[in-house]
């Protein structure tokens, strides 16, 4: 049996976490954050499970399209200046709640995703100890 990671993430600006005990994706509580595209606005809940791309949005996101994605808290954009090696989208990242971070491309359809450490010893531990087994 496969043991799901469900990563707890922060705003990178504010350090509000971005957590949703309210909205559940495969049985976690979801990544809420204001989604912004061309003429529309909305909200989005993804997937915390490392490896699961569910998500649920108030509007429309067509295949293809860069999201611009903002903290539901403070409202300050979440794009960073990485562009994905997949296809050249911005990325996005959060702070993990134990250190380091998680990036995901802000492309609709594109699986780039990742998980870095800066303080590698001490976050690295860190995780190990609230997701390994």
């Amino acid at each position: 049996m496969s043991k799901h990671i469900s990563l707890s993430v922060a705003c990178p600006h504010c350090r509000k976490s971005l957590m949703d005990e309210e909205v559940k994706l495969q049985g976690f509580p979801s990544i809420k954050l204001n989604i912004r595209l061309p003429g529309n606005r909305g909200t989005i809940h993804l997937c915390s499970v490392y490896e699961c791309f569910d998500h649920q949005a108030d509007i429309k996101i067509d295949e293809d399209i860069v999201v611009d994605f903002t903290c539901p808290h403070c409202n300050k954009e979440l794009l960073i200046k990485e562009e994905c090696q997949i296809c050249s989208a911005p990325m996005v990242s959060f702070v993990l709640n134990t250190g380091g971070r998680v990036s995901i491309c802000s492309r609709k359809g594109c699986s780039n995703h990742y998980v870095a450490f800066v303080e590698i010893s001490t976050e690295l531990s860190n995780f190990y100890s609230n997701y390994g087994e």
